[in-house]
């Protein structure tokens, strides 16, 4: 019997040029770039890893910038939203924050009882930031330049915009995921343990229209898993639900097993280990190119490839 699913490893968008992504993160939301490689399907690619002080499963927001990528559309068949945690007394210091980055913010009332804070990235990419009462304790940077009683706590969860939901549910119900209820077309799904990460909401849009990837949108999601074995052994039971998964495949900072969930989005199950210390030690993540040993050999043609980016003054500070 597989373990369930602790909540979310972390959530991998598209941007388009990659020096205004690393600002966005860095200096407004105050995430750390725990990563910096490059799309290992795609080496000429950046990938961005954003996260907390050590890129702990949960916080883990990852970027594939790809320079003049055309904008998306959020639709049916995706990741619609991803929501951070913070504690109810820090949502007024993000409105503030936000809108003196010059970011518009809309508070949008309460869902489930909590207080969300909606606003975009400069990708047109949907976030939110959750008032809870008692949210996740994560590993904060102490380099963010954010006060650390108003740091973000990692992932709240995030919203999956489907034509119908019953399927997609019962998928999540075998993760380990329970119904918490209803309000209006959205049904909220959580893990229990209070891990970051731990809620998925499927909101239902039985009118609209089908996504298209691109700049702004979210490119898949990935869910927990312990270690190898636990992967292999829920690689198994998505094989048996007649899911098509993929062979595992080499991320460097974590193993990855990909397919496609009723409703469309691309989920991944990544393990935790090895982790992103795996090269390189602490107080200096993110301040190198890494690449895997089968792409250092071409270590030279990627770096003239990529475009020279400037990591923002926190880094490394």
């Amino acid at each position: 019997m597989s373990q369930v699913i602790s909540g979310l490893h972390h959530v991998t968008a598209i941007a388009s040029e990659p020096q205004r992504n690393l600002d966005f993160y860095i200096e407004v939301l105050g995430l750390r770039l725990v990563k910096r490689t490059v799309n290992f399907d795609d080496p000429g690619t950046y990938h961005f890893y954003f996260g907390d002080e050590t890129g702990s499963p949960g916080t883990i927001l990852t970027f594939f910038p790809w320079p003049m990528a055309s904008r998306g559309t959020p639709g049916v068949g995706q990741t619609t939203a991803t929501s951070f945690s913070v504690k109810t007394e820090s949502l007024d210091f993000w409105e503030k924050r936000l809108l003196g980055a010059g970011v518009p913010v809309e508070r949008t009332g309460l869902r489930f009882g909590h207080e969300v804070l909606e606003f975009a990235d400069t990708d047109g990419t949907r976030l939110e930031i959750v008032a809870e009462t008692n949210p996740p304790e994560v590993k904060r940077w102490k380099d963010s330049g954010i006060p650390a009683e108003h740091a973000l706590r990692g992932f709240c969860g995030v919203t999956l915009t489907e034509q119908g939901y019953e399927s997609t549910a019962e998928l999540l119900e075998l993760m380990g995921y329970k119904k918490l209820g209803a309000e209006g077309n959205r049904f909220r799904f959580a893990t229990e343990g209070g891990a970051p990460g731990s809620h998925v909401d499927l909101l239902c849009a039985a009118e609209a229209s089908y996504g298209r990837m691109g700049a702004g949108t979210v490119h898949h999601i990935a869910f927990r898993a312990k270690d190898d074995d636990d992967q292999m052994r829920w690689r198994e039971v998505m094989i048996k639900k007649g899911l098509d998964v993929t062979p595992v495949l080499d991320r460097q900072y974590f193993h990855s097993i990909y397919f496609r969930e009723p409703g469309g989005v691309l989920f991944e199950i990544a393990t935790d280990p090895p982790g992103f210390l795996f090269d390189e030690p602490v107080e200096s993540l993110g301040e190198s190119l890494k690449l895997p040993p089968w792409l250092e050999p071409k270590r030279d043609r990627i770096e003239r490839i990529v475009l020279p980016i400037k990591l923002p003054k926190t880094v490394g500070a």
